[in-house]
């Protein structure tokens, strides 16, 4: 990431932390057939009901962060004391190696504030469905 790009990120997080968190008033309603296509890019390592490279995002909306079973965390990620509210998922998730120095997601962000209000939409929807625990098919097996 060039220093000028680093710069921004941290003057973002810096502002949005001042004001209160990133404003989503301003955001159009979310667009859960989005958030779905989205989350397809982080089933790469997140599975739903399952842990796979990162933990799964059943219930993360409200979970307390570093506290799924038989997941191994950072130590950041464990010891952050972070409650993953909407306003705490669209900071980390606009930059998580800014927000979150050390953690284990190497994930550069997702910059688009309709964007993340459509991912956060769809985990809570997901996460609503009683069948969002049961692993799915197509991720037995996969580690």
């Amino acid at each position: 990431m060039s220093r000028i790009r680093t710069l921004g990120v941290a003057f973002s997080l810096a502002f949005a932390g001042l004001v209160g968190g990133p404003s989503l008033a301003a955001a159009p309603a979310p667009d859960l057939e989005k958030g779905k296509a989205l989350y397809a890019e982080c089933a790469a390592c997140h599975g739903l009901g399952e842990n796979i490279v990162g933990p799964r995002h059943c219930g993360v909306v409200g979970r307390h962060a570093g506290s799924v079973p038989d997941f191994t965390y950072s130590d950041v990620m464990k010891n952050s004391k972070i409650v993953w509210t909407d306003d705490k998922l669209h900071v980390f998730l606009t930059s998580p190696l800014s927000y979150l120095s050390g953690t284990n997601m190497g994930f550069a962000g997702l910059f688009d504030v309709a964007e993340r209000n459509d991912l956060i939409a769809y985990l809570k929807q997901v996460s609503d469905d009683p069948s969002c625990a049961a692993v799915p098919a197509e991720q037995k097996g996969k580690r």
